[in-house]
């Protein structure tokens, strides 16, 4: 679902070789809080804001698939700073452990308010002669608390889970996005390999080649 990579218009190539720009979301987290907490790219560095006005965040639900592409949403300032909160509490709490921290409280009540309000309820379109489809819109009272609420019970059920365990931050140290190392051995390394294992595999090539050289 969505973009897996941005290109460079409106954005740069650090060292590493990580193309950024803040117009193209990234989906290589394997949950939707972690490619919510990838809506920041090289945190720590340039701090990249993929969501920088109201409209960003109603394309990032979109192509996150929690609504469709034709809904209409209205987002406010205000929504877009919940929005930002509940993305930063979750990152923190999902970083903690790794990082030797205990939790913030309030970033757990931040997150378990956001989890409390009703979440997105799936559609199912029926429509002759092609007959059922798999949810291809969503709906709720209040849409843009409903899709923060999607996120952050996704957040309460990682942390709850032995998979946050699996949770790594891509070895690529410009690009720190998070991901779920789902692979049978768990090594992965990367976030994914069109992005940062491919330049790490032409990296240590180029060292390789000019040892030998």
């Amino acid at each position: 679902m969505g973009n897996t990579a941005g290109g460079t218009a409106g954005g740069s190539v650090a060292p590493g070789g990580v193309a950024e720009t803040w117009a193209a979301f990234v989906f290589v987290g394997g949950r939707p809080c972690l490619d919510f907490a990838a809506t920041v790219g090289r945190r720590g560095s340039l701090d990249l804001e993929r969501l920088p006005d109201p409209e960003s965040l109603v394309r990032w639900f979109s192509e996150a698939g929690l609504t469709a592409p034709a809904t209409t949403m209205r987002v406010t300032d205000a929504d877009l700073e919940r929005a930002r909160g509940l993305r930063e509490s979750a990152y923190r709490l999902v970083r903690a452990e790794p990082e030797g921290r205990a939790p913030d409280p309030a970033d757990v009540a931040l997150v378990n308010g956001f989890a409390a309000a009703p979440d997105l309820v799936p559609r199912l379109t029926w429509t002759p002669p092609e007959g059922p489809a798999a949810a291809t819109g969503w709906s709720g009272e209040d849409a843009v608390g409903a899709a923060l609420s999607t996120v952050a019970r996704d957040t309460v059920t990682l942390l709850g889970s032995p998979l946050l365990a699996r949770v790594k931050e891509c070895e690529n140290p410009v690009c720190t996005l998070l991901f779920l190392d789902d692979s049978q051995a768990r090594r992965r390394r990367w976030c994914s390999m069109e992005r940062c294992g491919n330049l790490a595999k032409v990296a240590g090539y180029r060292s390789r080649s000019a040892r030998r050289a």
